[in-house]
């Protein structure tokens, strides 16, 4: 997926740009995380990308396709999306969530197949779901509810998952049983990871590219250990900090002051 000279804005009347002219690609089969100040157009640009939005200019190519052509059926095979706040009434069990997965697979009066059961079983076990397939969304802890709407996208079947704040509200065993979770769908399916993410040591080490935003703009891409100096953090979010690097942790970035 690329994204070339895009610009989009809420307003456009009003002149005001909440993407200024990005240029970044996501390569396939890698976990790309999205990183920046709040405000700074991260998950504006993740809706850009799943055609929540429509640009001002620019496009975003997938598969050599211009997302703008694809009929919304069509996108749905191709990606799936895991919002920050997701709703759903209280009384559904786990597994009815799941299935709605697989409306884009399916015409609007069309039975449940074979092949919709398979990938609503594979997507409760990639989520270690299986035993509350039964359980009313009520009962759920909140990373619980967190796998149960990432299940409901791989149930879409798609190569490429987008996920906008995915630790948001959670504690740090939840964001990092998530996290972790996140990685071994990458690792063992393939899949193509998008997220946007606030902590810079997570996005450092569940990620194999890193995007920096500012201001609506992309500061920098790529891999981890090459962009992520004391110099960007300063530049990027203003606060001083020292980068450490440990044998089991890896690296990490440690704020200081501002």
């Amino acid at each position: 997926m690329d994204v070339n000279q895009l610009s989009f804005s809420y307003e456009p009347k009003r002149g005001k740009l909440q993407l200024q002219e990005i240029n970044c690609c996501f390569p396939q089969g890698k976990i790309t995380a999205i990183i920046g100040p709040n405000g700074c157009g991260k998950s504006t640009l993740l809706g850009v990308m799943s055609q929540n939005y429509r640009p001002q200019s620019g496009e975003v190519v997938l598969d050599g396709k211009s997302i703008a052509a694809y009929k919304p059926k069509e996108l749905a095979r191709k990606l799936a999306v895991v919002h920050q706040q997701n709703e759903a009434p209280v009384d559904l069990t786990v597994e009815r969530l799941v299935t709605f997965g697989r409306n884009a697979h399916k015409g609007l009066f069309a039975m449940q197949r074979e092949e919709d059961e398979n990938a609503v079983d594979w997507a409760l076990r990639c989520t270690n779901l299986l035993e509350r397939r039964e359980t009313t969304l009520d009962q759920l802890s909140g990373g619980e509810k967190q796998r149960v709407w990432i299940a409901m996208a791989l149930a879409q079947r798609t190569p490429i998952l987008f996920l906008d704040e995915p630790t948001t509200f959670l504690d740090i065993f939840y964001q990092i049983e998530l996290l972790e979770l996140i990685r071994n769908l990458n690792v063992t399916y393939g899949l193509t990871i998008i997220m946007v993410l606030h902590d810079i040591n997570h996005a450092i080490r569940y990620s194999d590219e890193i995007v920096v935003m500012k201001e609506g703009k992309v500061c920098l891409q790529g891999a981890p250990r090459d962009i992520i100096t004391v110099e960007t953090i300063h530049a990027v979010y203003g606060v001083r900090s020292v980068i450490r690097e440990d044998e089991e942790a890896g690296l990490s970035v440690l704020p200081i002051g501002i």
